[in-house]
């Protein structure tokens, strides 16, 4: 029987093959994959349960298939969280990332994946900025200062160099200090201003991104001035008359929010507040708008990408598996080519 390894990358592995990587075009060029139909996206995986401290903690497998002409991409993404990590020392979330053999079907790497979902998750938000955000604009908002929050500020300061001025806030003064102060020796070139509350804190800057774990919507349609973007990359920070006033809305995948009423979208596109590109919501419902399309529709020309002008836009990706699988499948081609990784003979 031949021997079976994989390769294992920790998080030091996994950073030193993101910094020879351009996540934002890795991203970009599986979003046009997707919306072009060379995608699988299985059904998550999702168990949930509450700890021995009645936090809510959760496990999610994502497992996707991107197709290239040079041949087929699988993995999975398994990525774990209990909201009360931080008050143990730990990140709110974290797992492994897996990349399979296409051959066999093994694994043949895996990795740390906590901060590699994180760069995907900041990945998507820049392809969405650059395509749908203000034409030019120096100052962004972050609602929400963990570890998502850096992934973010680390890929902001390299896709918009332009941005000098961050404004944050988080219900934990203490997490948004340690922000401002890790910002503060990592990205010198940033003024980070601590506001006093979430309401200001979006009115100060024409960019905001939610990165909380929000389970109660709070940002009304009344907060957003016009000319104002609105990545909404948790759960549920957008109330939902903000989504129905927006000038425009877009998604990563249609599908895959609306079969999640969790999410404020999904439960709107099950009632038929809102709706697929190019239909209208059912009149007995009411107020039904349409969405304006996907990202990857942008990115391939198939839909408008409309810019913030006398109103706002919003951008609500589900998070999906194949920007997973396609970060993993560029890391794992870095590490082969640094030599970096862990070598684990599995027989």
């Amino acid at each position: 029987m031949s021997q079976e390894s994989l390769l294992f990358l920790n998080r030091t592995a996994v950073v030193a093959c993101l910094e020879k990587l351009d996540p934002v075009g890795v991203a970009a060029d599986v979003l046009r994959a997707q919306a072009a139909g060379r995608t699988e996206i299985p059904a998550e995986g999702y168990l949930p349960w509450q700890n021995s401290a009645g936090a809510y903690s959760r496990a999610i497998a994502m497992l996707g298939a991107l197709h290239r002409p040079e041949g087929s991409v699988y993995g999975m993404k398994l990525i774990n969280a209990a909201v009360d990590n931080p008050s143990r020392g730990i990140e709110r979330a974290g797992g492994l990332s897996f990349a399979f053999d296409p051959e066999t079907a093994r694994p043949k790497l895996v990795a740390e994946a906590g901060y590699l979902s994180a760069v995907r998750t900041a990945a998507y938000t820049m392809v969405s900025l650059g395509s749908l955000g203000p034409e030019r604009f120096d100052a962004v908002t972050l609602l929400g200062t963990g570890a998502l929050a850096r992934a973010h500020v680390d890929l902001l300061v390299r896709a918009f160099p332009a941005v000098t001025k961050m404004v944050v806030y988080d219900l934990s003064d203490s997490r948004a200090r340690e922000m401002i102060q890790w910002c503060a020796t990592t990205h010198p070139q940033l003024t980070v201003d601590l506001a006093p509350d979430a309401q200001r804190a979006v009115a100060a800057t024409p960019v905001t991104v939610t990165l909380t774990t929000s389970d109660t919507p709070y940002i009304p349609a009344s907060w957003m001035a016009p000319g104002t973007f609105l990545a909404h990359v948790s759960l549920d920070d957008v109330t939902e008359e903000a989504f129905l006033g927006a000038q425009a809305v877009y998604g990563d995948d249609l599908t895959l929010i609306e079969e999640n009423p969790r999410r404020v979208l999904g439960a709107l596109l099950q009632e038929g507040k809102v709706t697929a590109p190019g239909t209208e919501g059912a009149p007995a419902r009411g107020h039904g708008r349409a969405v304006e399309g996907t990202l990857g529709q942008v990115l391939l020309g198939e839909v408008p990408a409309i810019r913030p002008s006398d109103g706002y836009v919003v951008s609500n990706p589900f998070g999906m598996s194949i920007l997973d699988v396609g970060l993993i499948d560029a890391v794992h081609r870095t590490a082969i080519q640094l030599g970096v990784g862990q070598r684990l003979d599995l027989m």
